[in-house]
């Protein structure tokens, strides 16, 4: 029997966005310098994050080694390495920022942020370095490509984090409040092109559950296609009743809801119009007594 394969998880999503991202990057050693150990926003922060660095990095390949172990008996502590055993080399630093994309003025009638100036990207920009002896290296350089140019047409996603967009868009769709529509189809495809454009746009440094990122994305995608196809049935309906033709069966249920609520309102208006007198009803209790 097949091994099944669980493509929706957050451990799986991260590395393959990661590897797509790298798909986007040049870098002096891709086997080396590809893995960052910390995110950053300048590289003034270096010097002082080298031992947090150091840390993320030997937690990340102890995960590893024990994810790889077969021998169930082991533990995590059992694969502990020590962080002061990398070379500087090794410790690679991701700083964010935009200063190797070129500019693109007039791409945004009022500009607010630093992207906001430059080309359209993917996803955000960022440079790798390594701090040797004090001095800082760049190693690596996103959305260039393999001879060290700006080139966006460079990289692409994994299949395997496409195939995870088609089947969290698959498996999102068979909800219940989702999968009586007719133009389900139109659904899915809005989502799956909305994930193509920005689905790389998740931030690590931010969140580690890109399933809940990416649920919000499909699920925008779903409600836009909604209130498109309300709004057009509403248009649609008007013409009909217009034309003297009966409307959707929905119009018609909404006006026959309408009514009985109307009807309702009247109904408990005119009991309590009829209502038995206070100083009746006194003059019952009394009689009874």
């Amino acid at each position: 029997m097949a091994r099944r394969v669980n493509y929706l998880n957050n451990k799986d999503m991260l590395k393959q966005i990661h590897i797509s991202k790298s798909n986007y990057s040049w870098f002096e050693d891709r086997d080396q310098h590809h893995q960052h150990e910390i995110i950053l926003y300048s590289t003034d922060d270096i010097a002082d994050a080298v031992e947090q660095a150091r840390q993320n990095k030997a937690k990340r390949l102890q995960k590893l080694a024990w994810d790889a172990n077969e021998d169930k008996k082991k533990k995590q502590v059992d694969f502990e390495i020590d962080p002061n055993s990398f070379t500087e080399d090794e410790i690679v630093f991701r700083i964010m920022g935009f200063d190797h994309i070129p500019d693109e003025p007039g791409r945004k009638a009022n500009p607010k942020t630093v992207a906001d100036h430059k080309v359209k990207l993917p996803f955000p920009a960022f440079t790798h370095y390594t701090y040797v002896d004090g001095k800082l290296n760049e190693v690596g350089i996103s959305h260039y490509n393999k001879d060290k140019e700006f080139d966006l047409s460079a990289g692409k996603i994994t299949a395997i984090l496409a195939t995870m967009y088609i089947k969290l868009v698959e498996r999102y769709s068979q909800r219940s409040n989702w999968r009586g529509y007719t133009y389900i189809d139109e659904m899915r495809g809005q989502a799956l092109l909305q994930l193509a454009q920005i689905g790389l746009q998740f931030n690590e440094d931010k969140s580690d559950n890109p399933f809940a990122y990416y649920t919000t994305v499909v699920n925008n995608s779903f409600t836009r296609v909604l209130n498109i196809e309300k709004k057009n049935q509403g248009i649609r309906d008007d013409l009909l009743e217009k034309a003297g033709q009966a409307p959707s069966w929905t119009r018609q249920l909404a006006h026959e809801m309408k009514s009985q609520e109307r009807w309702q309102k009247v109904v408990k208006t005119k009991i309590t119009d009829d209502a038995i007198p206070t100083e009746t009803i006194k003059e019952i209790y009394a009689d009874n007594d």
